[in-house]
């Protein structure tokens, strides 16, 4: 079911998503080389609750963590870890937020200490790619409009897009629907309305867009053991255009 949100509530939403920002940009100088995911787990749970939010994911279909903190290979769903980050990894944050019973997800990525090239280049094609996306969710066009606007730059670019972990709408669940793909057809797919709030949140790879999952049953990764980078906005589509949520000046 998809549920059309009213301006009372999307405002509500944009305020989870100004506190989800908010816990992103101080990650910005919490994470370097020597701490580990779970010091990130632990330091956003604190966040989230100390400034009057809760940690949605926790125990969402069973999910344990306030984070999914995926590494380098680990597509997502990466649980957090007691394993030192190193110089060098490939870090992607991804959390939901209720507050006051709004809610918001985003997944920012963050390289530990020093990157590289093929970091850099794999950050920005993606990054780029999800805001080519967005610029897809106005009033009228349809679902397929993102997911092609989002293919066609990064295959452009020659990486991959995951299709096996797509956006989706948001609230009053974390997950409902429409499903949104980050790969299709322009032109094709259900019609964008005014109220809908969805996430777009590409995954992109460095080789194949393919993948496996580990042995705890969440934990997916590349099949290949190539890069993975993602980056995830709460988007609302208004009479306006679309209205990020979880922005609050991005990065």
């Amino acid at each position: 079911m998809i549920t059309l949100k009213s301006s009372r509530e999307i405002e509500m939403m944009d305020h989870s998503g100004a506190l989800l920002a908010d816990v992103h940009h101080h990650l910005r100088t919490f994470i370097k080389p020597g701490i580990t995911s779970w010091d990130i787990e632990e330091y956003v749970r604190k966040f989230i609750e100390e400034h009057g939010g809760i940690a949605a994911q926790i125990g969402f279909e069973g999910y344990k963590y306030a984070t999914c903190c995926s590494i380098n290979d680990e597509i997502c769903h990466g649980f957090p870890r007691k394993e030192k980050l190193k110089n060098g990894d490939l870090v992607k944050v991804d959390m939901c937020i209720d507050l006051k019973g709004a809610m918001s997800d985003s997944c920012w990525a963050y390289v530990v200490g020093n990157s590289t090239p093929e970091i850099d280049h794999l950050m920005e094609v993606t990054r780029k790619s999800m805001y080519l996306g967005i610029d897809q969710a106005v009033v009228g066009n349809r679902i397929g409009d993102i997911g092609h606007a989002i293919q066609t730059y990064v295959e452009s670019e020659n990486l991959s897009v995951v299709r096996d972990f797509i956006g989706h709408g948001i609230g009053p669940s974390i997950h409902e629907s429409p499903a949104v793909p980050h790969y299709g057809e322009a032109g094709k797919g259900l019609r964008l309305r005014e109220g809908m709030v969805i996430t777009v949140e590409p995954m992109v790879n460095t080789g194949t867009w393919r993948m496996k999952v580990d042995e705890n049953g969440w934990t997916a990764r590349t099949l290949d053991g190539g890069l993975c980078c993602q980056y995830e906005h709460t988007i609302a589509i208004t009479k306006n255009g679309p209205q990020i949520l979880t922005s609050q000046g991005d990065q």
